[in-house]
């Protein structure tokens, strides 16, 4: 038997998602995609320059609006993926990731890129989310 699962798709209005056809999140059934996220300011160009933590911060607070507008949460998130243009920096990366994730940290990873889109963005961060997922004993 073949099922169907709706999909939901939410958009930043972010110029790059019509520029290259892709939108901020996507969910079908439990599952949530939360598409290479960087540190954009409110009114556009980019949050904090030369402020690593800041803009790890900023990326994730994307993603969290994305994450809520589709029904889940920090907690329900199973990956990271945070792509830094300057890898002696992980500690600054690391505790911004820490503090957002908290009692509920993800599987993770952290590599270095020659660049991001702008050159003033030091971090892009992916997430992936199951929703209603629990967490069982740490093991």
């Amino acid at each position: 038997m073949v099922t169907t699962a709706t999909v939901r798709r939410v958009r930043s209005g972010a110029p790059w998602e019509t520029k290259i056809g892709y939108c901020r999140a996507v969910r079908t059934g439990p599952f949530v995609a939360v598409a290479g996220t960087a540190p954009v300011a409110e009114g556009g160009g980019v949050h904090a320059p030369g402020d690593a933590r800041a803009q790890t911060e900023r990326c994730i607070a994307i993603a969290t609006k994305a994450l809520r507008e589709l029904g889940a949460s920090l907690a329900d998130v199973v990956r990271t993926r945070l792509y830094v243009t300057d890898i002696s920096r992980w500690a600054e990366y690391g505790a911004a990731h820490a503090a957002a994730f908290g009692e509920h940290p993800p599987a993770s990873t952290m590599v270095e890129v020659k660049a991001l889109v702008d050159p003033a963005m030091l971090v892009e961060i992916e997430i992936d989310a199951i929703v209603g997922a629990t967490a069982g004993p740490a093991g």
